[in-house]
């Protein structure tokens, strides 16, 4: 499968993607959707919120920093968006942390259909079941995705995605990018990325701008995107020098989205399809 055909896209169409995402990670989504190809702004004024996702090729709406002024421009601009036809991605960020996180997202999810829902996977267990616990705005351990659950959980996000109407992107070790029939299981990336905070944020603000560009073929680009992340860790990992940690990591990522082409994509992607 060509998923560097996603990528080129996305240079060639330069989506704007607007981002109602958290406080700790906004300049690092920032530059990893330019880093791509794809053009960022960032609106959380409610009144502002909804003028500029008009303008916009798809919405991001991250709940990592929860307040009730960007709750408000959350729904607007959601249904904003969502009148127009654009594409819409919600990351729970820390769902089943507090109870507003929880309620903030699962009532997100009642009022707009979101084309993709992309959470770790103790986020994705608590908007299933309507509750859940987590460590902060990690996934708890216990419920990660491995080789010993891994055909369980293809079909927990294929149930999901069947009910929800939406695509499920459950990252972590391993990433399950899921409709109702169709499932990518994906290999890429390395451990040290979660020591980086943001990477998650990045990705659904890579995602959101990755779909925009290929909105005939959204599960395919989601896991093209979910893919180049992977790889463009891998990739800054092996070129991080002696001395060198997290935050040096962090900029190499970036390098790294910012250098990648359709050849090293597709020559770097490791998935399987069930």
């Amino acid at each position: 499968m060509n998923l560097g055909k996603y990528l080129d896209n996305v240079r060639e169409k330069s989506p704007l993607v607007h981002n109602i995402t958290n406080y700790v990670t906004v300049n690092d989504v920032a530059n990893a959707l330019l880093a791509c190809g794809a053009s960022p702004i960032m609106a959380d004024e409610p009144d502002d919120a909804v003028e500029i996702t008009a303008i916009c090729n798809g919405l991001n709406v991250n709940i990592g920093t929860l307040n009730s002024r960007t709750i408000e421009s959350m729904f607007k601009a959601g249904k904003r968006a969502s009148e127009l036809g654009h594409v819409l991605l919600l990351d729970p960020v820390g769902a089943g942390a507090s109870s507003l996180r929880t309620d903030t997202a699962l009532n997100l999810l009642k009022q707009i259909n979101f084309d993709v829902i992309r959470g770790n996977s103790s986020e994705i267990k608590t908007l299933v079941l309507g509750s859940g616990t987590t460590h902060g705005v990690d996934a708890d351990k216990a419920d990660s995705v491995n080789d010993d659950n891994l055909a369980f959980m293809i079909d927990f996000v294929k149930d999901f995605a069947r009910s929800s109407h939406s695509i499920i992107a459950l990252t972590g070790a391993i990433d399950l990018i899921a409709d109702s029939s169709r499932c990518f299981v994906i290999r890429n990336g390395k451990p040290e990325m979660g020591r980086i905070t943001g990477t998650g944020c990045q990705l659904s603000g890579i995602i959101t701008a990755f779909i925009a560009a290929n909105p005939d073929n959204k599960l395919e680009a989601c896991a093209a995107a979910v893919c180049m992340m992977g790889l463009a860790g891998e990739i800054a990992f092996a070129r991080l020098q002696d001395g060198e940690g997290n935050s040096t990591y962090r900029n190499k990522i970036i390098d790294a989205i910012y250098n990648m082409n359709s050849e090293i994509l597709n020559k770097g992607a490791t998935y399987e399809v069930i």
